[in-house]
């Protein structure tokens, strides 16, 4: 597993704040009037209900059957439990759930998105359709070695005597948790770290099952934190480039309707693209564009970077003028050209991570290649009010750039 950095972590930061917040806001629902009240225990649904649709609007199909799991639990839970569970039946469902739905959790976020209602959909519907009739199979009287595996403590520690939680439920939740985030962190899927908010909710709202109100606001909590993982990812989905993860032409198109008046464009466009991919392949192609794309990034002057279309590349100086600028992409040009980037071999190693070493320089045997970029300035001006008379502009700059033999800054 990579290691998890802090760049990695920022993933979690809108579960882990609805989380905290639903945490501030708990003790004040028992101050609620009591009509309001009377409509908690079906804001699970409504916030389920919303989610599944938005799941099957934007084809996320592991959300959708996140929020399957999640409705035909607490579906249960109010049709079978009225408070902490009594009798073999009630007790059975419960302990089922709790090792059940965090394991469902844990299996969906290692699984690629393979649609709703396609051959992968069915199967994962006839998934979980075997485990309602296991649990349901499990609570009927006499299968008493399940029941006691169920129930089966592995301690007596003072720690655990409190938990509602089975004790069996408790490896799969750890296990589950781990996984997810390491899932998340590398993937950086905002469906995958929502899954993890997913998990720390289910929690407490089962832990809390004998206890008011704790279970309908847990689980609207979960399927609240989903919802909104659904969102940031169908956002990322059409206002972020796949291949390099910079912004897309959509979200500059979006950005240039609220800039004022004081701003300067740069196009960048990498120099004999076409030849990379016709002398090395699409992959090197591929490797080229990430590669400045981490270098763009590091632009200075509070330059914003977009990817434009093909090889061209984009970046936005909000209130900053052209001479402002001009230091830091001539510091861009020449951090680019001087960067010996290795290429993959068709030797390269199975390892992913050897070949991580090979590719940035710290393994033997592969070519490397220099790269280049020319790179058009322009800022808005009385002649230059809007903002695609001023990325013309850049790009006019951008072609003086190439043809003045590229891997220079023009504007």
């Amino acid at each position: 597993m990579h290691a998890l950095s802090m760049k990695n972590l920022t993933i979690f930061l809108i579960p882990a704040a609805f989380l905290t917040a639903t945490i501030w806001f708990f003790p004040q629902v028992a101050t609620l009037p009591p009509g309001r009240l009377e409509l908690l225990p079906f804001i699970p649904y409504l916030t389920m209900a919303l989610g599944m649709m938005l799941s099957f609007h934007f084809h996320r199909g592991r959300a959708f059957f996140v929020f399957l799991v999640l409705i035909a639990v607490y579906w249960s839970f109010r049709g079978h439990l009225n408070g902490a569970p009594t009798g073999i039946t009630a007790t059975v469902l419960f302990q089922s759930v709790c090792v059940l739905v965090p394991l469902n959790i844990t299996l969906f976020s290692l699984m690629r998105e393979r649609g709703i209602m396609t051959v992968a959909g069915r199967l994962r519907f006839a998934f979980l359709a075997l485990q309602a009739l296991f649990v349901g199979w499990a609570m009927e009287p006499g299968h008493v070695a399940v029941q006691q595996l169920l129930s089966c403590r592995f301690t007596e520690s003072h720690l655990l005597a409190g938990l509602q939680l089975p004790q069996p439920a408790l490896p799969v939740i750890v296990l589950g948790t781990a996984v997810v985030i390491g899932r998340a962190a590398r993937g950086q899927s905002p469906i995958d770290a929502s899954l993890l908010g997913v998990m720390a909710a289910f929690v407490v709202a089962c832990n809390g099952i004998g206890a008011e109100f704790v279970t309908p606001v847990f689980m609207a909590a979960a399927a609240a934190i989903l919802t909104l993982g659904v969102l940031k990812d169908s956002y990322n989905m059409a206002f972020r480039d796949e291949l390099t993860g910079l912004p897309s032409r959509r979200a500059l198109n979006e950005q240039l309707t609220w800039l004022g008046r004081r701003y300067t464009v740069a196009m960048v466009d990498v120099d004999h693209f076409k030849r990379f991919n016709d002398t090395y392949g699409h992959d090197v192609g591929d490797q080229v564009l990430r590669m400045v794309a981490s270098k763009l990034r590091g632009v200075g002057g509070g330059g914003k970077v977009y990817r434009y279309g093909g090889e061209e590349f984009t970046i936005l100086f909000h209130r900053k003028e052209r001479e402002e600028v001009l230091a830091d992409l001539e510091g861009l040009r020449r951090t680019i050209a001087d960067y010996q980037m290795r290429l993959r071999g068709t030797d390269r190693p199975s390892s992913s991570k050897e070949g991580k070493k090979l590719r940035y320089g710290t393994g033997r045997g592969n070519a490397t290649v220099s790269v280049t970029v020319s790179i058009g300035v322009a800022e808005s001006s009385a002649d230059r009010r809007r903002p695609a008379d001023v990325i013309k502009a850049a790009d006019q700059a951008l072609y003086r750039a190439k043809g003045g033999g590229r891997n220079r800054v023009c504007s």
